[in-house]
């Protein structure tokens, strides 16, 4: 599959007018929140080493595909990780993002609440909590309660962050300052641009991050394909979607990478002769009834040979009755391919997994 060096189209800011006027309350907030964070206050460290998985901009990244590569070195290295996430408006652990990990993983510990500190301690009082080794948080790095031993961060290579503003002017989380407080960088998403690019993102990340943390380059790839037809699901090589004229339907924070991708499996030959359509949704839409129903005309309509969705988004679709969809749906099964740096993150992910502390020392602190 050849990568696509199409130019990424550039978001539009959430608030053109009222974000510039806004931006900077939004900048003292989160100058005041990192300093006391910098102080330690109201920072929690655990008994066991943390890793924390996160980025400077708004959704779509790569933190799943991330996580999900980090848990199964930790695995294949002898440890047993549990994830602690956010749970964007989940309950109970049902969020896209939660769905996703359970899918993927046999007997996965998994904390998924806006309140990570109370389910991990709720966890690590179970049975098999007790097991538990090392912590992943995923998409911690603004989220600074709980004290990391290693610091990871997300830039996506198709939205430069260098020259952005902050939220709600841009689409920053925080300064493109706060890079030197983590540990290592990957950039994801280098399918989407050319070396050019890479080179304008390249500089300035080492600059910032510094010469001697590890830097990773990944792209994202699709392995295989989970394809549901009449309630039976199969799985298929990539190739199957060649010639096929589709319905990509998402809700993520960066639905152009997905389009792009399917339009590469699809083949360009194909791209050009037969229909390729499009639903794209509001990142973390709900898929209420109206929706579905919207995307079964459509698909009906269009006549097309298969519907291609997110593995996070066909965690709000499963439950629609196998014989209302009018084609096969398709999910890719998505990996980061690493172009470089690979060996370097892994061996610091474990060396830090394997930095284990005495929990007799620490349990006290903990527990206040």
């Amino acid at each position: 599959m050849a990568p696509t060096t199409a130019s990424p189209p550039t978001r539009p800011p959430p608030l053109p007018i009222l974000g510039r006027l806004l931006e900077p309350l939004y900048r003292f907030e989160i100058n005041r929140r990192n300093r006391n964070f910098d102080a330690a206050k109201g920072v929690t460290r655990l008994p066991i080493p943390v890793i924390s998985v996160g980025n400077l901009t708004v959704g779509g990244t790569g933190k799943t595909p991330m996580v999900a590569r980090i848990v199964r070195w930790l695995r294949d290295a002898g440890h047993d990780p549990c994830i602690a996430m956010r749970g964007y408006k989940s309950k109970h652990a049902e969020s896209d993002e939660a769905q996703a990990y359970t899918r993927a993983f046999d007997d996965l510990p998994l904390v998924a609440q806006p309140d990570r500190l109370a389910g991990l301690r709720t966890l690590f009082e179970t049975l098999r909590g007790n097991r538990i080794d090392c912590v992943v948080l995923d998409d911690g790095f603004q989220h600074r309660r709980i004290a990391r031993d290693l610091d990871i961060v997300l830039l996506d290579a198709s939205q430069n962050p260098f020259g952005q503003r902050l939220l709600p002017a841009g689409w920053l989380r925080e300064p493109v300052t706060s890079l030197a407080r983590a540990h290592a960088a990957v950039v994801t998403h280098a399918e989407l641009i050319d070396a050019p690019m890479t080179r304008e993102l390249w500089f300035p990340l080492t600059l910032r991050l510094g010469k001697h943390k590890p830097i990773a380059l990944t792209r994202h790839t699709w392995t295989e394909l989970d394809v549901q037809t009449n309630g039976m699901e199969q799985r298929r090589p990539v190739e199957w979607l060649q010639g096929k004229s589709t319905l990509a339907v998402c809700a993520i924070g960066n639905p152009w990478a997905f389009i792009r991708a399917v339009q590469n499996a699809v083949g360009e030959d194909a791209a050009k002769t037969r229909e390729q359509y499009g639903k794209v949704l509001t990142d973390h839409d709900k898929y209420i009834a109206k929706r579905i129903a919207e995307i079964m005309t459509l698909a009906h309509e269009k006549t097309v040979d298969a519907i291609v969705t997110t593995d996070k988004d066909w965690s709000k679709l499963r439950h629609v009755a196998a014989d209302r969809w009018p084609c096969p749906v398709v999910r890719p099964r998505l990996e980061l391919a690493f172009d470089r740096g690979e060996e370097d993150l892994k061996r610091l992910v474990l060396t830090t997994a394997s930095h284990q502390r005495a929990r007799s020392a620490s349990e006290e602190k903990y527990r206040q």
